[in-house]
This record gives structure tokens, sequence and C-alpha cells, in this order.
């Protein structure tokens, strides 16, 4: 690789690809990990999801668009209910949230997890039981903190002294015993982009277990009996992979469990270990199942009670992109095709880092498919880049496709349900697409695609 100046996605020049990226046998195969669970190429070659062929759904829907694999959010969602059979699997809905999504994780027995006033909205107004909603965020407000507790919030992760001090206020005025967990930076650094590791001491979430903050929070919760202290969260990053994170983050944090017993008395009942388990984008990822990470987790939380005498607490966990990552993926249009002297062949889609910032963002790395046909061209290695006026401006870095990938076709990219259309924006004055739900031949848009009308409507001036 050669080094630029502007970062990594300016300086990869060349025609290799990444070392991992293999030139593949047949390039209209899918690889099946990186797909949902009913995508397939039909006899005449098209992709179809939920026993819908793709063209159809672009024609009538347009593109770009977001394509929502209802069967398998479904199916992951049960997946970790029956991993984790006993424990509370909270949806960690920033990674995806809108009111169809809501309904779905609710109906298939889940909690879910919101982080800001307009999360909360959203979960209200789909229905959600709030007893089964919990509220994480660094900074949240007064309003926020007061609207949690009067729809009766089932627990708030407290995160810094300032917000105790609002929130011990708030629920004296109102008379009431909300109960709470204290976030823990556990000093672990998870395996993953520095942008998304949250454990480490230097970052805004938590309070620092080295430096006595935890410690002195669960104290003071205690102390002044306002607050039911609950138990301890801790979370040590996103697209993890190596649970070795995981057993650090248990022990530390049990540990701080069993100092606060021994200084007051108090055996907390719960504990939550986050989430940020990792999902596949391309062939180099590996994830495990729930079953697989819950085995592991209790194993770890079960041997460290074991250890310091404490009783075995009531475990939750926070899974977001494991669930609905993989069940979605991104549906383009190509509008050019370039070939730049030989180095390489970029091929332009209808969206772009409005629609995915992930890859300009974390350079992160996806996956990519004709989707409209097959072709017994023979692979070309192919950037899938956006319309922006930006340079970094990427889809996909590296992706073998036909040879004669050219204007009019769709082309599909996985693994777009975490942080696609949850963090997208309206750069170049772009209007973000829309979401539609797939399941068992019926189409249906859970999230309208924006207007220009829509964009102007905002403008004021």
């Amino acid at each position: 690789m050669r080094a630029h100046e502007a970062g990594a996605l300016h300086g990869d020049i060349g025609s290799r690809g990444p070392a991992w990226l293999r030139t593949p046998v047949d390039v209209n195969a899918l690889v099946p990990q990186l797909w949902p669970r009913t995508v397939v190429r039909s006899a005449d070659g098209v992709l179809t999801v939920g026993g819908l062929d793709v063209r159809a759904l672009a024609a009538e829907f347009g593109t770009p668009v977001y394509v929502l694999d209802e069967e398998d959010l479904r199916s992951r969602c049960r997946d970790f209910r029956a991993g984790f059979s006993g424990d509370d699997v909270y949806y960690a809905g920033k990674a995806f949230l809108c009111r169809a999504v809501v309904r779905m994780v609710n109906e298939e027995g889940l909690h879910l997890d919101v982080c800001t006033g307009g999360e909360l909205a959203v979960a209200l107004s789909a229905g959600m039981p709030p007893e089964r909603i919990g509220f994480h965020g660094n900074n949240k407000s007064v309003a926020e903190l007061a609207r949690a507790l009067d729809a009766g919030v089932g627990r708030i992760i407290v995160d810094s002294v300032d917000e105790i001090d609002r929130l011990t206020a708030l629920a004296r005025e109102r008379g009431v015993r909300p109960k709470v967990l204290v976030r823990v930076t556990v000093g672990v650094e998870a395996h993953t982009h520095e942008f998304i590791a949250t454990a480490h001491e230097d970052q805004k979430f938590g309070f620092s277990l080295a430096g006595g903050a935890a410690v002195a929070a669960a104290f003071r919760i205690i102390d002044e009996d306002v607050l039911e202290l609950r138990g301890l969260h801790s979370h040590i990053g996103s697209q993890i992979f190596d649970a070795s994170g995981f057993e650090v983050s248990a022990r530390r944090v049990l540990g701080l469990q069993a100092q606060i017993r021994d200084a007051r008395g108090v055996e907390l009942p719960e504990l939550d270990l986050g989430g940020g388990f990792g999902i596949a984008y391309t062939t180099q990822d590996d994830p495990s199942t729930p079953q697989e990470l819950a085995k592991r987790m209790h194993k770890i939380v079960e041997d460290e009670c074991f250890a310091l005498a404490l009783r075995v607490p009531h475990l939750s966990i926070e899974p977001g992109r494991a669930i609905v990552g993989p069940a979605v993926f991104t549906l383009y249009q190509v509008g050019t095709v370039k070939d730049v002297d030989g180095l390489r062949t970029y091929v332009s889609v209808d969206g772009g880092m409005s629609d995915n910032i992930r890859t300009a963002l974390y350079d992160a790395s996806y996956s990519a498919t004709v989707a409209s046909r097959t072709s017994a061209t023979p692979p070309i290695l192919a950037r899938v880049v956006g319309k922006h006026c930006e340079s970094g401006d990427i889809v996909v870095k590296d992706e073998f496709l036909p040879a004669d990938v050219q204007p009019g076709d769709l082309v599909a990219v996985p693994g777009t349900g975490a942080y696609c259309r949850s963090m997208a924006s309206n750069y170049n004055h772009v209007p973000r697409p829309g979401v539609i739900a797939v399941r068992d031949g019926v189409a249906r848009v859970i999230v309208r695609r924006e207007t220009e009308d829509d964009l102007l409507a905002l403008d004021v001036g």
C-alpha cells in the first residue's frame, strides 16, 4: 500500500486488492454467510429475497433502497432468545430503529435499548412495553430523563455524576424509585477500530474502574437510597469476534460487584455485558453463533462468581448489529463504469456515502454482487463508489464483479442493516433512501423514501 496524506482510502493504488480477497471461481456465486437467509439466485440468475425478484422491487420502490428480510431478522431474534435462554436480550436500537422493527423485536420477545429521546419516542409510539426498555446515553437531558421516568422505562444506565444528580432530583420530585445500572469502563480495548472501541479509559462513556469513579458512583446511589441500583454494565466495543475481551471485562466488573458487597453488604442482582458481537461483512469475517456466545459468556461469569463467592447475577446482553446487520442489503443501480488507465475499474451507483458512511468513516469493508443477472465474463477487481462530490465516497473498496458490468445493472451490497440508514445524511442534498421489508412474497414500505419536497420543507429561508 502506498501512503497518502488524505488517508488510506486514497493510497491503495493498484489492481491486486486486499490479501484476504480471493478471485472467485464463479463471480455469480453468493457467499451464504453474507446474505439474508431467504436471498437466492433464481433460475434466470436474478437475486430474489422472500420470493421476490429484485428487479421488481427496484421498479416498484426505486433505488437506492434498503431491503430488509423480515424472516431473517425475526429468526436472528429467536436465535438470541434461544441461545441466551433465561437472560434478557436487549435489541440495541441505535443500529437501526423504526416502528416496524420495534414491533418485530417486541413480538419476538426481546427487550429494547434506546439512547436518545428520539429513539425512546419511536419505541413508545410503536407500543414497546416501557418496562422492557433500557435507556442509555452519556448526556441524557433533564427532559429525556423526565420522559423516561414518566413513561415507566424499565431501567436507566447511568453514565455520569451529573446524570445521577439529575435523575435523583427528578425521582424525588415524582416520588418514584427508578431502576438503574452503573456503566463501567473497565480498561478493555476490544480488537476493533479505535473509533468504535468504547471501554478503554480515555473516552466519554461510563465511570472509570481503575480511577475509582465506578465504585464511588455505586456507593453514592446505595447510600442516598433514592435510585434502585440493580447492577453494573460494561460494553467493550463493536464488531468483536474475539471473546477474550468479554472475559477480561466480566472479571473486572464482577470484582467491582464483590467490592460493593464487601463494603456495603449489597449483592447486586444484575449484570449487563453489552453487545458489539461481530457479523460477516466479507469472507474474512467469521462470527460466532448466539449459542456459542452464550456458552462462553455464561462460563466466564459462572467461573468468576464461584471464585469470588458471588451469586450468579441475572445476565443481559445488547445485540444490535448482530440482529439487523445481516438482515438487510442495499440495492443500487449502476450509472457509470469507468476504467482508470488500467489501475482500477470504478462502478458508480446512485447512492453512496449518504446512505452508507461506514466505509469512509471506519474504513469498513463490504461485499457486492450484480443482482439483476448473471454473467459468463471473467471477474474484474472493481470499486463501487457513490455519486457524491467527495473522493472518499466509496461504498465497497474492493470486490470482484463481472467484466461486463454496465450502466443499468442492479448491484446489491449485503450487511447494511446496521448503522447505514441510522447514520444516513442528506449530503449534496440527496434524499435518504427508503426501507422496505420483504416476507413471504410481500414487500411493504416501513420507512418511506425522502423526496426533494422533504428537503425543501425544512429550508425556511
